[in-house]
């Protein structure tokens, strides 16, 4: 408790509190324009913060992060067109409500549901962090070396559309990772005789090409279409029966979002989908499911802001991104010379508990932010598509020039974000991408690490139950997706004859 407050002395200094009502307008604005997500938003700011304090810059990522995670309401609401995997659940049901008319309803319970489910969720965090943190602590090189293996699979699985194109993601960003001097050796690795490339690539300028310029690109190549937006009308205000109807469901989203979102294959997708799915079964109306229903809105919005606080525990305590945007939240991390795992509470622990302090903060500043100014919001769902990327296409060319200051770091972006685009067009995720950039070299140094302590013994991998049971659940996320698809094809088969 002592340590909160002084994270909240930290965060309510009034530099601080501008940087967090910043990042929460930049997140819900980035939030609400379709195809701009929060991950894009950060890594597009890494470069050009890098003169801010590290309290400062993770304070106002942490406002982008959430404002982001709720202004992906309105893009769904109101033009059925979610910005975000996590916000498909809520355009089921929350755009036939904006069709009806209600769409200032189903804003509303989406708004007040976040900062419930938020709350709630910052709680939780700020309770298991510090005990994950302690566990932590009495990892050795072997229990991280299983640890990487546990996220590089389930990161490839939950993180694409499939383990095999999660895979060929993650082996393109360890590659990029190991690029310049080997360490060890002392040997260049993956340069190509290229000067430039001997002190390897900025993290930063990988994040900004993969996620920014390849996203550009791929809009260059598709178009830019815009579909109508459904007018808000009325004030975004709940009813007593639509407040009856909203409560139980965020208590339940917030249930099933915050410990899904907390294991190192979570992530607020499954929980949101789940919560749709319980309201479905639970509700004293289901016949206006599919037409309309409020639980339908209230439930996920909810199990996807309390995930969004699960995912900061494993990147807080053990350094694990389960998300694209905590991945790139830990390349903010690592640009100012600090690594998220254990010893960050003890090495860094003001910082850290500012940052979730400001969290409480950021949470009750959207909820201010967002119910007075939602026709403000809607209207940014008009702004041309190509006008949004133009902007997008400066900022990461300028970020990027800014960082490095060579015209090669301009060439580095440009072939990667090429590289990003062919990608994308080949169903290639971009997300376990930077997840293997930043802890291949991590796996790598714990695994050279484990075998100099044990003379080359390779058993010492798997030397305490801790590591057995990690290699374990690698086993079974390789194993398991697999038998599920044989036994889907084999029931299928069997209808078919």
């Amino acid at each position: 408790m002592d340590d909160l407050l002084t994270g909240f002395a930290q965060a309510l200094t009034p530099g601080n509190l501008l940087w967090a009502l910043i990042g929460v307008t930049i997140g819900t604005a980035v939030g609400v324009l379709p195809g701009i997500g929060p991950a894009l938003t950060v890594a597009l700011l890494l470069p050009i913060t890098f003169r801010l304090e590290p309290a400062a810059a993770l304070i106002m990522f942490a406002g982008i992060y959430y404002g982001g995670m709720y202004g992906g309401s309105t893009t769904s609401i109101l033009l059925n067109t979610p910005g975000e995997s996590s916000s498909v659940a809520t355009a089921l049901e929350g755009n036939k409500m904006a069709r009806a008319g209600r769409g200032a309803a189903a804003l509303a319970t989406a708004a007040i549901g976040s900062f419930v489910a938020g709350t709630i969720g910052t709680v939780a965090l700020t309770a298991a962090a510090p005990l994950v943190a302690d566990i932590a602590i009495g990892f050795g090189p072997p229990e991280y070396v299983a640890l990487m293996a546990v996220a590089f699979v389930t990161v490839s699985a939950m993180l694409g559309p499939s383990l095999l194109r999660g895979g060929a993601s993650l082996v393109i960003g360890a590659a990029v990772g190991l690029i310049g001097i080997d360490t060890l050796t002392g040997q260049p690795r993956l340069t190509f005789g290229v000067p430039s490339l001997l002190d390897g690539i900025d993290v930063v300028i990988v994040v900004v090409a993969l996620f920014a310029l390849s996203e550009t690109f791929a809009h260059v190549l598709e178009g830019t279409g815009r579909s109508g937006v459904e007018p808000v009308q009325g004030a975004p205000m709940l009813s007593r029966a639509d407040f009856r109807r909203s409560w139980p469901a965020w208590l339940r989203g917030t249930a099933l979002g915050f410990p899904i979102g907390s294991l190192p294959a979570g992530g607020a997708e499954v929980p949101t989908f789940l919560s749709y799915s319980l309201e479905r079964r639970l509700s004293k109306h289901p016949e206006e499911f599919g037409h309309g229903a409020i639980e339908g809105v209230a439930g996920p919005e909810a199990a996807n802001n309390a995930a969004a606080a699960g995912v900061l525990v494993p990147l807080l305590t053990i350094g694990l991104p389960t998300s694209a945007t905590a991945a790139v939240i830990l390349t903010a991390f690592q640009s100012y010379g600090l690594q998220p795992g254990p010893q960050l509470f003890t090495e860094s622990g003001d910082l850290v508990w500012a940052l979730i302090a400001s969290l409480y903060i950021g949470n009750v500043l959207l909820l201010v932010l967002n119910l007075p100014l939602v026709k403000v919001w809607a209207r940014l769902l008009t702004i041309p598509a190509y006008g949004i990327y133009a902007g997008v296409l400066l900022f990461a060319c300028l970020g990027t020039f800014a960082a490095g200051g060579t015209i090669a770091d301009l060439v580095v972006l440009t072939v990667l974000g090429l590289v990003g685009l062919l990608m994308r067009q080949a169903g290639v995720p971009v997300a376990p991408a930077i997840v293997g950039l930043i802890l291949a070299p991590l796996a790598e140094q714990q695994l050279r690490r484990a075998l100099s302590l044990s003379d080359g013994d390779w058993t010492v991998l798997i030397s305490s139950p801790l590591t057995v049971i990690l290699w374990l659940i690698v086993v079974a996320a390789l194993v398991i997706p697999l038998l599920l698809r044989l036994l889907r094809r084999r029931s299928a088969s069997q209808k078919t004859s």
